[in-house]
């Protein structure tokens, strides 16, 4: 992914107002962060852990889209502990269901699409090793970087497309 800065990121969403999108919390160390292994950004906002942001190229346009995951007693109902996006599995919390809003006048009537993803929304780093789970390591897997790499983007895209779709 090529590095964006805060105007890019915050133009790119595609299911909130406008205003929203300015409000939005944006890391403050964009320049630092490690672009070459990123395929997407993805990140929490701390002043709102249930927040969270993810930003791609979808067919050939930068779409980020706002998250939403579940908080106190409803995150005890969630059963997986592998990631539908990157396929890393995680101990304890360290997978989230996250909601989208659809885009346009489906996200504003109430529909949402949702995904388990990595609760740190850093699935392009555990996929490259470059950050481990408290597992330690991830699955064994015969397919080689490149293809979970492919694999990866290929679900997120998948996501992205339902977030897209008109309800």
């Amino acid at each position: 992914m090529t590095p964006l800065d805060e105007n890019d990121l915050r133009g790119s969403f595609v299911n909130c107002s406008k205003g929203e999108a300015r409000r939005l919390w944006v890391p403050r160390d964009l320049a630092s962060l490690p672009w070459a292994d990123l395929d997407f950004l993805g990140w929490r906002d701390p002043g709102a852990p249930d927040r969270g942001y993810l930003a791609a190229e979808h067919r050939g346009v930068l779409t980020g889209v706002v998250l939403r995951a579940p908080q106190g007693a409803r995150r005890s109902l969630l059963r997986t502990t592998v990631c539908s996006v990157c396929v890393t599995a995680h101990p304890g919390s360290g997978v989230s269901l996250f909601a989208a809003p659809r885009a346009g006048a489906a996200g504003r009537q109430g529909n949402t699409v949702g995904t388990y993803l990595c609760a740190d929304l850093a699935c392009p780093l555990y996929v490259r090793g470059k950050r481990r789970t408290g597992l330690g390591a991830r699955y064994e897997e015969t397919l080689t970087v490149e293809e979970q790499v492919a694999r990866m983007t290929d679900n997120l895209h998948a996501f992205l497309d339902q977030v897209l779709a008109a309800a």
